[in-house]
């Protein structure tokens, strides 16, 4: 766990010297993909890239380079990729809303092996190392377990916007099989929630790599089982930049809502 220890010291680090200083006092800048950028994104990612190489040397893929760069590390770096997120839910901090995270994974064979997502402001630290489970502050995921014994009785984090499929869109608005539904602005603590139990199901039309490389681990470490809108097999096939998430901690209710999700696309 020495590793995973070195990660979290200098995310947190990280989050003391560039991130937290400018929350609330930092404007935000609009990117290519409409998605907005921040000094502390900026700076965070440097020093994580820094940091991140002095633990285990190879390349680093931050979501603030440029989509060319991206793709090259990813095709050039099989063997070992940090995938960094300095500031996820970058519309909330830029707006003064207390929910965003910090998060880093680290990726072989297009796989995550380790995964790290911080929340500066609730101080919880979730990560997990390939086969070794996942921990928020130390206690093992999930924190609540059998929450709810019916999809009808689930929580669910949904993020509508991205659902390619208009129909499903609307169903998941007007005819949803769930208790209730949540979209905070934050993929990575989505993941972190539904691996604590916070959330019972998972469902997004398309996270970027760096939104799902920690998360994806650490739920599944947690017990939690992955799919996509095209497939049983999450992490296969060619939609490693943009990639569909239907996620549960129950394996029943991941039945059920897979089932559900898939006949009403």
């Amino acid at each position: 766990m020495e590793i995973l220890q070195r990660i979290q010291d200098l995310i947190r680090q990280t989050t003391v010297a560039e991130i937290m200083p400018r929350f609330l006092s930092v404007g935000a800048n609009v990117k290519a993909d409409g998605t907005l950028v921040t000094e502390a994104d900026l700076a965070a990612q440097r020093v994580l890239i820094d940091g991140l190489q002095q633990i285990i040397n190879c390349p680093a893929l931050g979501e603030e380079m440029s989509a060319a760069e991206q793709r090259q590390l990813w095709q050039n770096n099989a063997n070992g990729l940090w995938i960094i997120d300095p500031v996820d839910g970058t519309t909330n901090f830029a707006s003064g809303m207390p929910h965003f995270a910090v998060s880093v994974a680290l990726i072989q064979n297009g796989e995550s092996v380790l995964g790290v997502t911080f929340d500066p402001l609730r101080d919880e630290m979730f990560y997990a190392k390939k086969g070794g489970g996942a921990f928020l502050n130390g206690t093992p995921l999930p924190l609540r377990r059998n929450a709810c014994h019916s999809l009808r009785e689930a929580v669910a984090a949904v993020e509508v916007k991205y659902l390619r499929s208009g129909t499903l869109a609307n169903r998941m608005q007007n005819l949803s099989p769930c208790r209730s539904q949540r979209n905070m602005g934050c993929s990575t603590l989505d993941w972190c929630y539904l691996a604590a139990g916070r959330f019972d199901v998972f469902l997004h039309g398309g996270q970027k790599l760096w939104d799902y490389a920690a998360g994806a681990l650490i739920a599944s470490e947690a017990g939690g089982q992955i799919a996509t809108l095209e497939g049983d097999d999450f992490w296969s096939g060619k939609h490693t930049f943009k990639r569909s998430v239907i996620a549960a901690t129950d394996t029943d209710i991941f039945n059920a809502w897979l089932k559900w999700v898939r006949a009403n696309q």
